[in-house]
């Protein structure tokens, strides 16, 4: 299977909306797990004072955040969208982080 043949499958829309598959499933509560912990993990970068203090609010937010990010996800219209949704915003956390640790 060429690249260009799994892009064209990806790209197809759902036939019918009621159903969201195994795939999105998946996507969307792994990839929203994974953007919530790292959007944690950025939070407590960017909040200032101790890291003991400052992880009170993104602990309390992680259950927020990884609902709507699941839920954004599972929304998506395709199988590469949601892909998309979850590994650029994935990246960019990981790349935010990578630079606020070596900053600090």
């Amino acid at each position: 299977m060429s690249f260009y043949s799994l892009y064209k499958e990806l790209s197809i829309p759902e036939k019918s909306g009621k159903k969201i598959g195994l795939f999105r499933t998946l996507c969307a509560v792994l990839g929203g797990l994974s953007v919530a912990y790292l959007g944690m993990t950025l939070c407590i970068y960017i909040i200032p004072g101790k890291p003991g203090e400052s992880i009170i609010v993104p602990i309390l937010l992680n259950t927020l955040v990884w609902a709507l990010a699941a839920l954004w996800i599972s929304l998506s219209p395709t199988k590469l969208s949601a892909l998309k949704r979850v590994f650029v915003p994935t990246f960019i956390f990981a790349i935010l982080i990578a630079i606020l640790y070596n900053l600090g």
